[in-house]
């Protein structure tokens, strides 16, 4: 009995199961409030949160989207739902929401949203369940109420605004499809837009770096495991009016909460570091940089990738 008690204590580890949730986001603010989640949840919402911003939506837009998706999905990725809804927020492909294949996928899901959250005037001065609501059109409205402590808490940390509030432990995922630089810098693309990472000179592992037309090409020059994403641009802030810092705090803690899925080991920003493993649980003071240490600027994002 004690062998089998082990055996599954073992496969909890290494899948992530047993209810253990993986990742926590905490209140910058001081007064104790905190959301714990799983690595799926994590990477979910750090795709909405990069899609909205992405599209220059505010932050309370964000809210209203990952309460959206807590009240829908929980924040996962589902294959069913009521009748033929589907996906992070139970769209409906008969409902014209799109096909299921692009349902399925959390950035066309999270961009459609926002879409169509963009078409509710004054929004961000509505109740978060009135702005749900227009959007969703949902039996239970109220419902979306509820969560809006815990996704305000999700929206400041992977927006930016929020620095070193969020942590993970990192426990690889072996269902993972692809690890290493390049499936960090796709996972980069896929949530942030190739146009957008071209015009911060994202660079992985030392090959040239196609770019698509008509923006000019980038040369990676990064080495060995290490993707650094430069956050300096000519501008002083982004679409959003968020400044270089915010843009740089919320690919770091991308970065973490996808460091299950993409075997990420550290990220480097801003004179901080998180490191899989015992540091997991905080954002601890970099070493030296050029040492296995961290990027001690503003400047530049490091994130290490495991194999």
């Amino acid at each position: 009995m004690l062998c089998g008690v082990a055996a599954y204590l073992v496969v909890q580890y290494v899948t992530g199961g047993g209810g253990a949730h993986g990742c926590q986001v905490v209140s910058a603010s001081g007064d104790g409030a905190s959301y714990d989640f799983t690595p799926e949840q994590a990477a979910n919402a750090a795709t909405i949160a990069a899609v909205g911003t992405g599209r220059g939506m505010p932050e309370r837009a964000v809210t209203i989207a990952l309460a959206t998706a807590l009240q829908e999905s929980e924040l996962r990725n589902i294959e069913h739902g009521d009748r033929d809804s589907l996906g992070l927020f139970q769209q409906r492909p008969s409902q014209g929401w799109g096909t299921a294949r692009q349902i399925m996928d959390p950035a066309y899901a999270a961009g459609i949203f926002y879409a169509h959250l963009a078409k509710v005037p004054d929004y961000s001065g509505l109740p978060l369940t009135v702005a749900a609501q227009r959007v969703q059109r949902s039996g239970y409205p109220e419902a979306y109420a509820k969560h809006e402590p815990d996704a305000t808490l999700l929206a400041a940390a992977l927006t930016g605004r929020a620095a070193a509030t969020l942590t993970c432990d990192g426990r690889p995922q072996r269902t993972a499809s692809a690890t290493g630089p390049a499936a960090v810098r796709a996972a980069l693309v896929r949530d942030f837009g190739r146009d957008a990472l071209q015009e911060t000179g994202a660079v992985v592992g030392g090959t040239p770096v196609p770019s698509p037309s008509p923006s000019p090409s980038v040369t990676a020059t990064a080495r060995g495991r290490t993707v650094t994403v430069p956050v300096t641009g000519g501008a002083g802030s982004d679409a959003t009016g968020r400044d270089e810092r915010t843009r740089g705090w919320q690919l770091a803690q991308w970065a973490v909460a996808n460091s299950s899925a993409l075997h990420i080991e550290r990220v480097s920003y801003a004179g901080r570091e998180w490191t899989v493993g015992s540091d997991s649980d905080e954002w601890r003071p970099a070493g030296p940089a050029g040492a296995g240490g961290a990027e001690s600027s503003v400047g530049a994002v490091r994130i290490v990738a495991g194999q």
